[in-house]
């Protein structure tokens, strides 16, 4: 059980990244490769304006780090192993969607 401050606010940042369709497709693009801001706008069809304001959120969570490369700057994944984390709660997520446990599952919107 987390009973650390530290920890649930962690956790916490972790779900506020989440919390955006956008941020996570962001999440998932850097978690294939480092990626420049115009590079990511064209390939998830949105504005420069709005990727920039997703990005700043993904810096502020601690998730992504902008690293100047020249006179442009690249962003990518804090660490590797978040892309890895990515995929595991994807994985779990899909489990569970997999495998309800309650037989009125779908009458009562449980589980």
């Amino acid at each position: 059980m987390l009973t650390l401050a530290a920890d649930i606010e962690v956790l916490a940042r972790f779900g506020r990244a989440l919390a955006d369709p956008i941020r996570c497709r962001i999440l998932l693009a850097l978690r294939e490769a480092p990626a420049h801001p115009a590079d990511l706008a064209d390939a998830l069809e949105i504005s420069r304006t709005r990727l920039s304001n997703h990005l700043a959120c993904l810096r502020d969570c601690g998730l992504v780090v902008a690293v100047p490369v020249g006179r442009r700057t690249r962003y990518e994944l804090t660490d590797e192993r978040l892309g890895h984390a990515l995929d595991d709660l994807r994985a779990a997520v899909v489990a569970v969607e997999a495998d309800k446990t309650c037989a009125d599952a779908d009458e009562k919107g449980c589980c």
